[in-house]
């Protein structure tokens, strides 16, 4: 039971503090796919720790649970988590709560993919009602990208297989060549990391425990940080002002540069790329994802350090 406790101890710290501490990283804009490896290491951390401590917690509490999690194991290794033969039933109230939370986890995740693909199909309903398919066309998932009639610029990607990109004539009146292939770019670096399950997965956990601070630091970062990545890929084909004042043409007439706009992320990423700060190092990069990476096995570590001190005594 001590091992169940130092894990929630651990885990509800990380959930309290990561998002505190990850947030003073002033490298995280310059370093996005880094940064997003870094919240899911610490997210991964907090879910490990919930996970263990269900699993330790039924094997102190029921003597069946307990021979499945110690199948494999020696005895001394058995001995040296010190359960009680009899089952604790403040260890078996613990497994419940926790079982409860890892099913409301998979409820929200549910959900969350659940409306997104309902959005989705609202998406493609109206993109066919808005332009029918001719007779004997071909079915239009097929096709990767759709023009929309709208004075609006505006773009967007519907994620399937294949992903299908939409673009507007607006969007087409309005930009150039290369602005356009800047847009298109960014849209498929979407598709190609495959953003919308992350911010599926970020969503879900952030609606199903508002109270978390850490699930909540992690869904507001996940979106600004896979639009910084998207920007990088687009201006690593195109160029950062290409990218820039496509982003600028894209959103201008939404008013995000009026008055108020150092409150807009829009802004933030075109000041970003026609004001580049230096990248880390690759010797630093290496160091920051060696580290974080390093974050889930903490909990590891802590759940099996009984059972290898046994093995290795």
């Amino acid at each position: 039971m001590v091992i169940t406790i130092t894990l929630l101890v651990l885990g509800g710290l990380t959930a309290a503090v990561a998002p505190r501490v990850l947030a003073r990283g002033a490298w995280a804009d310059r370093e996005p796919v880094l940064a997003l490896w870094m919240w899911q290491c610490v997210v991964a951390a907090v879910l490990l720790c919930c996970v263990l401590a269900m699993a330790l917690s039924g094997a102190a509490g029921w003597g069946t649970v307990r021979g499945g999690v110690f199948a494999p194991a020696p005895a001394q290794v058995v001995d040296a988590y010190a359960l009680r033969p009899a089952g604790d039933r403040w260890a078996a109230a613990v497994a419940l709560a926790l079982a409860c939370g890892g099913l409301w986890t998979a409820v929200a995740l549910t959900r969350e993919v659940r409306r997104a693909r309902a959005q989705r199909r609202r998406r493609r309903a109206e993109l066919l009602a808005r332009s029918p398919l001719l007779p004997g066309e071909a079915a239009r998932s097929a096709e990767p990208l759709v023009i929309w009639e709208d004075e609006r610029p505006d773009a967007w990607l519907l994620p399937g297989s294949p992903p299908q990109l939409v673009i507007t004539t607006g969007a087409l009146r309005r930009l150039n060549r290369r602005q356009l292939d800047a847009v298109l770019a960014h849209e498929h670096g979407h598709a190609r990391a495959r953003h919308h399950w992350l911010q599926h997965c970020a969503g879900a956990l952030a609606n199903g425990f508002p109270r978390v601070p850490v699930f909540a630091a992690f869904q507001a970062q996940v979106h600004r940080l896979v639009e910084l990545s998207a920007d990088d890929m687009a201006s690593r084909r195109f160029g950062r002002l290409t990218t820039a004042l496509a982003l600028v043409g894209m959103n201008e007439e939404r008013g995000v540069f009026g008055c108020h706009a150092e409150h807009g992320d829009v802004p933030r990423r075109v000041n970003r790329l026609l004001e580049p700060e230096r990248r880390l190092t690759p010797a630093r990069r290496l160091r920051l994802t060696a580290a974080v990476t390093l974050v889930p096995l903490v909990p590891l570590l802590v759940a099996f350090a009984p059972g290898l001190s046994a093995l290795t005594g």
